[in-house]
């Protein structure tokens, strides 16, 4: 199984366009030692000359087409290798991609939960407008932990469970959450039975989601914020990082405690990090605390095999 990191960063992307804070006019001026990063999103297959399955369509999945030519193989006038979107939840940062995917000469194999897919029909109508121009062929997920599988993507076999974080702003649940507002998902390499965990919205890791991170060969979860009070300490939000649906990296039953629990041959990664997280920061103490703690930053074009 093949995953490529096509973007790593959380909504807004790093730099953030309007952004000057210290990670993002350090990176802009050379001051800072980073590497920009697009919207999160990943490309999964069961390995590098098969279609795969894109997991979320960030605003900037043309720029990640481009930067990675094993999304378009060039077979016909018209190509592309993937097989089918899965959405992990309806995020603006996650679906609003769905938008420059509209060219396809048949409707866009789409796999969500009803939650979602609610959210993408009323509240930011993505899936109405792709009506318009290639159509969505909307497939259901149940986020119960039942295998299911993407036509065209050979050899994966995918679960999806319920997440603890947040619906999108424009979601009717976004303050009295359902599950299959947010998933995360086992997609496992049915050939070798190797596996991985992808969970970029993250605010809680309960007993039975540890025991399904557990069981895989690596984790990709939510690497959004360092501290709970972020943004808070910073004069950019008055929210803390859970009350938004991300578990921070550090403190007390934060991320770093729960990685360190998971079996030592267990591959573990930050994804979807936010522009003011001090670990974009290469020397940055937060940095070398995480490599202590035997935890990777996710970073564009990485790929990791499995």
């Amino acid at each position: 199984m093949r995953i490529t990191i096509l973007g790593s960063a959380a909504g807004g992307g790093f730099p953030q366009w309007n952004c000057n804070c210290r990670n993002c006019a350090g990176v802009r001026s050379g001051a800072v030692r980073a590497v920009p990063r697009t919207q999160s999103s990943i490309f999964v297959q069961g390995d590098e000359a098969t279609d795969g399955v894109l997991f979320n369509a960030s605003p900037d999945i043309l720029e990640q087409i481009r930067s990675h030519p094993v999304l378009q193989p060039a077979r016909a006038v018209r190509d592309t290798a993937i097989a089918g979107v899965v959405l992990m939840d309806g995020q603006i940062d996650h679906a609003t991609g769905l938008f420059m995917l509209r060219e396809r000469g048949t409707p866009l194999p789409l796999w969500c939960t009803d939650p979602v897919a609610e959210d993408l029909t009323e509240g930011n109508p993505v899936l109405r407008v792709l009506g318009h121009f290639c159509g969505v062929q909307r497939e259901r997920i149940v986020p119960d932990g039942t295998a299911f599988a993407v036509p065209g993507a050979p050899g994966l076999s995918l679960r999806a469970f319920a997440l603890s974080s947040k619906a999108a702003p424009y979601s009717p649940h976004r303050e009295a959450p359902v599950p299959g507002d947010n998933i995360g998902l086992l997609i496992r390499d049915e050939r070798s039975g190797r596996s991985a965990f992808y969970a970029p919205g993250l605010g809680e890791i309960t007993p039975a989601l540890f025991d399904v991170m557990a069981g895989a060969d690596a984790v990709l979860v939510d690497g959004t914020f360092w501290t709970d009070d972020e943004m808070i300490g910073l004069g950019l939000s008055r929210k803390t990082a859970r009350s938004i649906g991300h578990l921070p990296q550090s403190g007390p039953g934060a991320m770093i405690e729960w990685l360190d629990k998971l079996p030592a041959p267990t591959r573990r990664l930050l994804i979807h990090i936010n522009n003011t997280n001090p670990i974009l920061d290469e020397d940055s103490d937060e940095r070398a605390l995480l490599l202590q703690h035997r935890i990777e930053v996710c970073e564009d074009r990485m790929t990791i095999t499995l």
